[in-house]
């Protein structure tokens, strides 16, 4: 990531923390309508659950410009993923409710350059946890 697309999601993400709770309300939504089997991974009240999104991704976005001391706190967190079920498959949903709920809330704000910004954010911390899950299921089947 640039400088720059740090920059922007990083200010983008700074207008979604007043409305966290109705934002990880529409990240729910939509990532259900797309895929309904995810629902199964969601044990806890989705209340709860919005908050943990939200307090993560502030974490994760906050520390984008010092990646490699939060890399491997995002791949431990893609280890515990796979324990609760989640698949390498399901990385690619997950990117697609996060942009689309991002757009929903951003509205405007939501420019083709915030857009680059977000996915190429989304590709890089995905990209390392599907690594780390793959190595996981590897040493499991080994």
């Amino acid at each position: 990531m640039t400088p720059k697309q740090i920059e922007l999601v990083q200010t983008s993400f700074q207008k979604v923390v007043p409305v966290r709770m109705e934002v990880a309300r529409l990240f729910y939504g939509r990532l259900f309508s797309l895929d309904p089997t995810l629902k199964r991974l969601f044990r806890s009240n989705l209340e709860q659950q919005g908050d943990k999104l939200t307090q993560t991704l502030a974490r994760v976005v906050g520390s984008l410009h010092r990646l490699d001391q939060i890399i491997g706190a995002v791949r431990e967190l893609a280890v515990r993923h796979v324990d609760y079920g989640v698949e390498e498959r399901h990385y690619a949903t997950v990117g697609e409710a996060l942009l689309w709920t991002l757009e929903e809330g951003l509205g405007d704000g939501f420019t083709p350059e915030v857009k680059e910004a977000w996915t190429a954010a989304y590709v890089l911390l995905s990209g390392a946890m599907i690594e780390a899950a793959r190595a996981t299921e590897l040493q499991k089947t080994a």
